[in-house]
């Protein structure tokens, strides 16, 4: 327990930073009642809930017990996750500028519920769907992002689960250049001439296994770094509880995507 304490304090040492440096005093009310706990308090909080990948908000209110009610524990996680946003937003734009000019792009699955029970499933109605990936069928969203040789994320986009992942590589990719690496879902002439800048960037796509395509010792080391984003999906999903079905509000939902983002960021 000591350990974890001490964890808490080293991880609200790091949100001081930013809250100081992005000035969230802004964020504190002026008029009314005041918060319960300081806005350090309340993302240093859910920072620690998914460093140390804690399943649900009630065991980390029983682990730091704030001076503050559970529900209100919950409700200021989910108001301020707006905050956690910002943060993250940053960091991807320190990211991107000072990122290798070797880049992966790729999705993951994020599940809402379980498959049995995508049907009875109410929270992320209209925004989860049904898509199909090599594990089969969820019911959910998918992140799409962009990393770099030395594993920085530079950009996110959640959508719904259905949807293509070559739709996403323009709006992705947007202003960032250099050598960029899909897998074999990636494939379209098209996409690739859409994609291609001069001197600029170019997207090379694992060819499928029924394509006729000789592939150059350059290209094979390049496709053997790939693994390098599937590191990024793996730590996330199980260790830093990216995926989960607890919350019940789309607020809840996308605070976890948050937290869990930006927590595997800097803590």
């Amino acid at each position: 327990m000591e350990t974890k304490i001490l964890l808490f304090e080293k991880i609200k040492t790091v949100v001081s930073f930013f809250s100081k440096h992005l000035r969230f005093d802004k964020f504190k009310n002026t008029i009314g009642r005041k918060l319960a706990l300081s806005l350090e308090n309340i993302l240093a909080i859910a920072l620690f809930k998914q460093k140390n990948n804690i399943a649900t908000k009630k065991a980390v209110y029983e682990i730091i017990k704030p001076d503050c009610s559970y529900k209100t524990l919950v409700v200021n996680l989910n108001r301020f996750a707006r905050l956690a946003a910002i943060i993250l937003i940053l960091i991807l734009k320190i990211n991107r500028a000072y990122s290798h000019p070797i880049k992966h792009i790729d999705s993951t699955e994020i599940p809402v519920c379980l498959f049995k029970n995508a049907h009875s499933h109410k929270t992320m109605k209209g925004l989860a769907q049904f898509g199909h990936n090599s594990k089969g069928t969820f019911y959910g969203l998918k992140m799409h992002i962009i990393t770099d040789l030395n594993r920085r994320i530079l950009r996110i986009k959640f959508t719904a689960g259905n949807v293509d992942d070559r739709e996403m590589v323009i709006p992705l990719s947007q202003d960032l250049i250099g050598i960029f690496l899909a897998d074999a879902g990636y494939v379209s002439q098209d996409l690739a001439k859409k994609f291609y800048q001069e001197y600029q960037r170019i997207l090379i796509v694992k060819p499928r296994a029924n394509m006729k395509k000789i592939m150059t010792k350059f290209e094979e080391w390049l496709y053997g770094t790939r693994m390098l984003i599937e590191l990024n999906f793996r730590n996330l999903k199980m260790f830093y509880g990216l995926v989960t079905s607890l919350p019940r509000s789309v607020d809840g939902y996308f605070a976890n995507y948050i937290y869990s983002l930006l927590s595997y960021q800097i803590c």
